[in-house]
């Protein structure tokens, strides 16, 4: 009766094998709640969830359990990463009842799929506070017969908080007749700035307290906001929190790639699941953060990731594989740690100095074993302990690819090999900006690769403009999301800035138009997470935190207005500053939740430069342009004069190439070079 062997998510093949009569979530399933009046459980989770694992073992494996499962319920696994629209609306309902959310996601839904109870991960045996899974699952069977009017009743309260509470945050009556200069302040980004170092770990960097997560959103907004403003703490603890990040667990020190998140404030224990999304996000503020400072750590931290994402992430067709599991061999962490022995019969008499600088000690770091990372910078390293700086450097380097020639032969954790478009248009657009920033050719390559192939692979039909989520095998699968789409976009603009290709642009602007027909709400301010006519789903949720992911709607913000600016469709323009001001209080209030918005906000106030380059070098002249850090440009460029787009209109001068720049309303003379416009 396990209907899931049919499936493509490895999530979801990992419990294939369960007595659990497992379904996906289709027609089937809930057909069967409807006809034999069951109620339905959901667990949710995703390839590289530890505790996840953990569940299956000890209650979805057991023959008892699943049982019990099977006479009171009609069961349903759904991989969170495929159907983040089903994850978002059950998470909310069991953070509404508990206080609390995460997964192993598990809610019990009535036969018409309304939420009344739920929780994460329960024990077999009554732990930890938790009631032992069986007793949760006897006593909502006997609920669902006894008491069946306050379970519907309480289903129906949920479902329309869940409703509600996609309003939170939104100012409702906006007046967009006031100038833009009066709707941003930078007042609004003074505050915005005090509110985050508020919450800054001024020790350890970071923001809040463990569990910490790498906030890029937050940090991307203190490196812009110094930049306009000229704040050095703002610098500061951007600047601090990167390199603990780098120093630390959370960063793989021998094969490159961030983990998700750090269990401990000091960033030394990673929960070790990498998933691609942290990756793109993080290489994005490194290349901010390279630009701005030139820091040679933050350039090769970039070239370290991209080379991990290669190595490991890149499937034959040129996408980018969702995530890597936390565990191999069941025990989370296994492949990435060492024991000070192991390190010692690899590395000899260079193993001293080496355990030394990562704090490899002989009783561990981390669970009796060792995890390794940098208490203190190089320089400083080696001139404690009487070294010259470039030859440990050399010998470290060394010595990190003799471990991880080592760790390339151990049982490797997990692959999830789903490809998601979402997840690889944002590795698109950190290649993009690795490639602005460093000038390695092979990071475009790799980004109009991977374009090419989102393009052919998750079309729902030849030359239009709606896309499928998830990829594996050859099939593509459920309707994109917002994100995929407001991801997607952006990652068109930034492509047609490194190629010149203009086309991307065009590709851009349909695919905006479709989104904006077929996902806008009725405010016409702001978009749904999913599709119209979806019928699957208990109500059209709209998503507006910037949380591990950006917000679609803040995407789409930023989306329309460098569209708008493109091709002066005054519109997209009101439908972005709408969309920010009707948010601009909560944003103010929480930025580390709105860490896009904010820099959005930031940027209406800073003012958005128009370059344009045009002439027969013009694709050499844009590519110049990553020299700088101009986090808020629209550069675009052609050989010659294009009528369709009004920055390229009337701009070419035989036999040369010119640099246009223009800003609120007016145009500088053209120049050769940047430098003459940006000093």
């Amino acid at each position: 009766m396990n209907k899931l062997a049919g499936e493509t998510s490895p999530y979801l093949l990992q419990h294939a094998h369960n007595p659990v009569h497992w379904y996906p979530w289709g027609e089937e399933a809930l057909q069967r709640a409807v006809a034999e009046d069951k109620p339905i459980l959901v667990s949710i989770g995703y390839a590289a969830c530890h505790w996840c694992h953990v569940m299956e073992r000890e209650s979805f494996e057991d023959a008892a359990t699943a049982a019990i499962m099977n006479e009171h319920f009609i069961n349903i696994k759904i991989d969170r990463e495929e159907r983040p629209d089903l994850d978002h609306i059950y998470m909310d309902a069991v953070q509404a009842m508990t206080g609390a959310g995460g997964w192993p996601l598990n809610v019990f839904l009535t036969p018409e799929r309304k939420p009344f109870y739920g929780g994460t991960y329960y024990p077999p045996v009554k732990a930890y506070n938790r009631p032992s899974w069986k007793d949760v699952l006897l006593s909502l069977a006997d609920a669902f017969a006894t008491k069946r009017d306050e379970i519907e009743q309480q289903a129906d309260n949920l479902t329309q908080h869940i409703s509600q509470s996609s309003q939170f945050g939104i100012q409702a009556g906006l007046n967009l007749n006031i100038p833009r200069e009066e709707l941003f302040t930078r007042e609004q980004c003074d505050t915005i700035c005090e509110n985050i170092l508020k919450q800054a770990d001024t020790v350890w960097g970071g923001f809040g307290r463990a569990p910490k997560f790498p906030q890029t959103f937050t940090i991307a907004y203190l490196l812009r906001y110094h930049h306009v403003c000229k704040d050095p703490a703002a610098l500061q603890q951007a600047l601090l929190s990167l390199d603990k990040m780098l120093q630390g667990g959370l960063y793989d020190q021998l094969g490159g790639g961030f983990a998700r998140y750090s269990t401990d404030e000091k960033w030394l224990a990673p929960h070790f699941e990498k998933m691609l999304y942290d990756n793109a996000l993080l290489i994005d503020v490194l290349c901010d953060a390279w630009q701005l400072t030139r820091r040679e750590v933050y350039a090769q931290t970039v070239r370290n990731t991209l080379t991990f994402i290669t190595r490991e992430m890149t499937s034959p067709e040129g996408g980018f594989y969702a995530a890597l599991d936390a565990d191999s061999e069941g025990v989370e962490g296994k492949f990435y740690t060492w024991s000070k022995a192991e390190i010692h019969h690899i590395l000899g008499e260079q193993a001293k100095p080496f355990c030394e600088f990562y704090d490899v000690s002989d009783h561990g770091n981390w669970e009796e074993t060792n995890i390794l990372w940098i208490q203190q910078p190089l320089e400083q390293f080696a001139a404690e302990k009487g070294y010259d700086p470039a030859v440990l450097g050399a010998m470290l380097k060394g010595c990190r690819e003799k471990l991880l020639a080592v760790r390339s032969g151990r049982i490797r954790p997990g692959l999830d090999d789903k490809i998601l478009l979402g997840w690889n248009a944002m590795m698109v657009h950190a290649c993009c900006k690795a490639y602005a920033a460093l000038g390695d050719e092979a990071y475009r390559e790799m980004a109009v690769r991977n374009m090419e192939f989102c393009l052919a692979s998750f079309r729902q039909e030849e030359n239009g403009q709606a896309f499928f989520h998830t990829w594996k095998g050859g099939e593509a699968k459920y309707p994109a999301f917002l994100d995929d789409y407001a991801c997607l976009i952006r990652a068109l603009i930034a492509l047609q800035e490194i190629t010149g290709n203009l086309d991307y642009l065009y590709k851009a602007h349909d695919i905006t138009a479709f989104v904006n027909d077929h996902f806008g709400d009725e405010t016409g301010h702001y978009f749904y997470y999913t599709i119209d006519g979806q019928q699957d789903v208990i109500v059209r949720k709209k998503e507006v935190y910037d949380g591990a992911v950006p917000s679609g709607n803040a995407l789409m913000a930023q989306n329309l207005w460098y569209l708008s600016v493109v091709f002066d469709n005054k519109n997209w323009a009101d439908k972005a500053v709408a969309a920010v001001s009707g948010l601009a209080q909560t944003v103010v209030r929480y930025p580390t939740s709105f860490g896009v918005w904010a820099s959005q906000l930031l940027q209406f106030v800073k003012g958005t430069p128009e370059l344009a380059v045009v002439g027969k070098d013009f694709l050499a002249r844009m590519n110049e342009a990553g020299q700088w850090f101009l986090p808020f440009k629209i550069l675009i460029g052609a050989e010659k004069n294009i009528p369709a787009i009004p920055l390229l209109t009337d701009r070419a001068v035989e036999n040369d190439t010119l640099v246009y720049l223009c800003k609120d309303y007016h145009c500088i003379k053209p120049v050769f070079i940047y430098k003459k416009l940006l000093i």
